[in-house]
């Protein structure tokens, strides 16, 4: 190769009547640095003698000219690519740069595959994912999840969002239930958040009220010193009991019990979450334990005793 200037030539293939041909130009900036452009061109062989690597060509069969910023996307493509290319490989991770956003995004199309069975059975055989790591990334999934509940806390959501919530973070229900149901009628008047497969096979029901639209946990005033649930509390109590009740009536359906996936109904029991105790002193504590120990079927929680229990789930201090 030779060098005219700030051009730079080399043939890349000399034919009888075609002669293809690659050169750089600098082209020089006041306010920024010097580019070099690419051209590739395939050119009608001039007769006689000539210096291909300095020669003007200018009756070109194609050609192409790739300014600086096209010229270097394509050198860093070469050069990361055309190796694993030659011997195959079209996706591959570029173990000197692995957080790179692109790998993310082959590795998000390989946890996507359709068949997903087959994907996890090969992850799980090759050891491929450590179970430190395993058990990172679940932390991590419920921690962005408890963020997210904060988040809704703050915020006045119906019960819609804190259904969608509930449905993707069910573990924060506690251990008492397996998994949330498909099915969520009881009967055509009935229709309840959620119900769940206990741990022991049974069917149980959840239900949630918005911890804002201003439902009252406690009334305003003492009752013989004593504080008392308030009547917006009553009335989800009372719709609580309803859907049990109603569930119960329900057990002995054979379309019912299609309905809900084969899972038996038998004393089925509501946990009701309402409210908010963030900031309820010592003897409202007290309160919410004796009105807790009074229904044998229905466990009331506050948005808080949730809140509280994901934290200590997660080893957090509340």
């Amino acid at each position: 190769m030779s060098r005219v200037k700030d051009q730079k030539f080399t043939v890349l293939r000399d034919k009888k009547t075609v002669i293809t041909r690659a050169g750089f130009w600098k082209i020089p900036h006041n306010s920024s640095p010097d580019e070099v452009y690419l051209k590739i061109g395939r050119y009608k062989k001039p007769q006689g003698f000539f210096d291909p690597e300095t020669v003007d060509l200018n009756e070109p069969k194609s050609e192409l000219t790739l300014d600086g910023e096209e010229f270097t996307n394509l050198v860093s493509f070469i050069q990361e690519n055309y190796e694993a290319f030659k011997h195959g490989v079209k996706a591959y991770l570029p173990l000197d740069n692995p957080y790179d956003i692109s790998v993310a995004q082959q590795i998000k199309q390989f946890l996507t595959e359709n068949d997903k069975s087959e994907m996890l059975d090969f992850l799980l055989e090759n050891q491929i994912v450590p179970e430190e790591l395993e058990v990172g990334l679940a932390h991590a999934r419920r921690t962005r999840a408890i963020d997210e509940y904060n988040l809704l806390l703050e915020s006045d959501h119906t019960e819609n969002k804190w259904q969608q919530w509930f449905e993707s973070n069910s573990w924060v229900l506690g251990s008492d239930f397996v998994r949330i149901l498909d099915e969520r009628t009881i009967d055509t008047k009935n229709i309840s958040d959620f119900l769940m497969e206990s741990y022991d096979g049974f069917l149980d029901i959840v239900e949630i009220k918005r911890p804002e639209g201003g439902l009252q946990f406690w009334q305003n005033n003492l009752d013989h010193g004593n504080y008392v649930p308030h009547s917006d509390l009553i009335k989800a109590i009372t719709q609580a009991s309803k859907y049990i009740h109603e569930v119960e009536r329900e057990a002995d359906s054979i379309k019912f019990f299609q309905r809900v996936g084969g899972i038996k109904t038998i004393k089925p029991r509501c946990t009701l979450i309402y409210g908010r105790s963030c900031d309820w002193n010592a003897d409202q504590q007290e309160a919410f334990r004796i009105l807790n120990s009074s229904y044998h079927n229905l466990s009331i929680m506050t948005f808080d005793h949730v809140l509280e229990r994901a934290n200590r789930v997660l080893g957090k201090n509340c």
